[in-house]
């Protein structure tokens, strides 16, 4: 399987040093943060997104993570724009895809499966679908107000589009009570891509070193197996949320020797 990770674990870092890093350790994927605080994202000029482009070399940039919201905020229009500017950043970036989250709710917690937020969301997927540039894709993940991967598979379903698809981020339907299997199940019509990670407990989320804490990496390994999947497996480091969380790169050297040597001799 292809190795990415995410910047969000070496948030700020310039790209040439990040496009390094993933040489030096074999992860040679990048899903590339897009927020002010990066070296490139939507307010980024045309000078930067050449220079950006140029800066990752041999790496190859997976996909944009975007904080665009789909199930959140009152006007469609703003939100269609959101997704169509991050598409472009991507295909400036020569990435395939923007990742997006539901985002709907309220502080008292998710809205898994609220019909409403997953129509919403759905239209406005669907409706910056058709005007994508290139072969870029949107790419909806397991998180927050849709944490499952039921919940997800609702939108999509509504969507009906094949530019917009899944990630599934191992953490957040195993955190809502959905058995690995269901998830893999619900999600194998729409998924494009895996985030992988570990953390320390159920109610601590402070990240571990693949293999060393709670999360059931084999058993996802095993359903991904019977899904014959062979997109990236990114490692989504979240140190930028956890500081006191180890330096990324010693953690990619440490999860591909674990890949190596627990699972990927299984597939």
């Amino acid at each position: 399987m292809k190795l990415a990770f995410s910047t969000l674990g070496c948030s700020g870092m310039p790209l040439a040093e990040v496009a390094a890093m993933a040489a030096r350790t074999g992860w040679s994927g990048l899903e590339l943060r897009s927020a002010p605080d990066e070296p490139i994202h939507t307010g980024s000029p045309w000078a930067d997104r050449v220079a950006a482009r140029a800066d990752l070399g041999a790496a190859t940039p997976v996909c944009v993570a975007s904080y665009v919201r789909v199930a959140a905020g009152s006007d469609d229009g703003d939100v269609v724009a959101a997704l169509l500017a991050e598409a472009g950043l991507a295909a400036d970036l020569g990435a395939g895809a923007v990742r997006v989250f539901a985002g709907a709710g309220s502080p008292d917690g998710p809205v898994d499966g609220d019909p409403d937020a997953a129509r919403l969301a759905a239209r406005r997927l669907r409706a910056a679908a058709d005007s994508l540039p290139g072969d870029v894709e949107l790419w909806l993940e397991t998180h927050d107000s849709h944490a499952s991967g039921a919940a997800v598979a609702r939108v999509l379903d509504l969507v009906g589009h094949p530019r917009v698809r899944a990630v599934w981020d191992i953490a957040h339907p195993w955190g809502w009570g959905e058995p690995i299997p269901v998830t893999a199940r619900l999600l194998a019509p729409h998924l494009a891509h895996v985030q992988i990670k570990d953390q320390r407990s159920a109610a601590d989320r402070t990240p571990v070193r693949l293999g060393t804490g709670v999360l059931p990496l084999t058993a996802m390994f095993d359903a991904l197996g019977g899904l014959g999947y062979h997109g990236w497996l990114s490692l989504e480091w979240e140190r930028k949320w956890h500081p006191s969380a180890e330096p990324l790169e010693a953690v990619l050297v440490a999860g591909r020797e674990y890949l190596q040597s627990r699972l990927l001799p299984h597939r």
